[in-house]
């Protein structure tokens, strides 16, 4: 108490005590104070192990209340300590930085009331996605959009590389106020989607597993079912690719010309 605050924002992982890095560890055990948001009741119970004051950051959200004022008042109770004095841990499920607003926000606001402010990353869902699916990003390319914001905003999908869309179970919510939204919100998703993608073309609703006994789901369904099939405000969906990589052969050809001048410059004698 009384030192110069200071504020760090931590990722647990997915997985309840598999997937917390050594410096996360640190920053939560030295902490003088600890505020913690997970999706699941026994990975709180855990971290509470860990420090003796955790404080739920679960207890801002409301039914009905919109979440950016959830998250506001999150951003306040952990700047709080900070301004007091206090080295504070903010302790948040996967990665504090992927989907995860109040991290983001809290240190920025530290920063700028000029505090020690960092954030330390966490595996996330996107992680295990790769792996749980077998997918490597860097073969074809992977596309990520936020379910809502693809809906609201034209976006130029390419169906030759994976398109992720996060949050499909709150897809076409425009009141930040809802826990999901129904099947006729995302009919209006597989009708954009059917403007780059057939009607049968497999998609895979995912959500990692977060205890170690758990598995996680890849549920693979025709794009046409998407609508009726049950999700989450977690769900991802996983779109594969629908057509080839088609070869751009005017760079190719391009690159090629460049290969052959180095060459020619390569093989000439020194001093010309």
């Amino acid at each position: 108490m009384g030192g110069r605050g200071r504020l760090a924002c931590v990722g647990l992982g997915m997985m309840l005590g598999a997937h917390l890095a050594p410096r996360a560890r640190s920053h939560i055990e030295q902490a003088d104070v600890v505020f913690v948001a997970v999706s699941d009741p026994l990975v709180e119970l855990w971290v509470q192990r860990m420090h003796p004051d955790v404080r739920s950051l679960q207890l801002f959200y409301a039914p009905g209340r919109s979440r950016h004022d959830s998250y506001r008042d999150m951003v306040e109770a952990m700047l709080a300590e900070v301004r007091a004095g206090r080295s504070v841990c903010g302790a948040f499920y996967g990665h504090p930085g992927v989907f995860a607003a109040v991290p983001h926000r809290a240190v920025a606001q530290a920063r700028e009331e000029g505090f020690d402010a960092r954030m330390e990353p966490g595996i996330s869902a996107e992680d295990c996605l790769y792996a749980d699916l077998g997918i490597d990003p860097g073969r074809v390319g992977c596309q990520h959009y936020e379910a809502s914001q693809f809906m609201f905003y034209r976006r130029r999908v390419d169906p030759s590389a994976y398109l992720v869309l996060w949050q499909v179970g709150v897809a076409g919510d425009r009141s930040v106020r809802r826990a999901s939204t129904g099947a006729a919100h995302r009919r209006l998703l597989v009708e954009r989607l059917r403007e780059d993608y057939p009607a049968g073309h497999l998609v895979w609703l995912y959500e990692a597993a977060t205890l170690p006994i758990a598995a996680p789901r890849t549920d693979a369904v025709p794009l046409s079912a998407l609508a009726d099939a049950p999700t989450a405000q977690h769900t991802t969906l996983v779109v594969p690719p629908a057509v080839p990589l088609q070869r751009d052969e005017a760079m190719l050809a391009r690159i090629a010309r460049l290969e052959c001048q180095a060459d020619v410059w390569a093989g000439a004698p020194a001093g010309n």
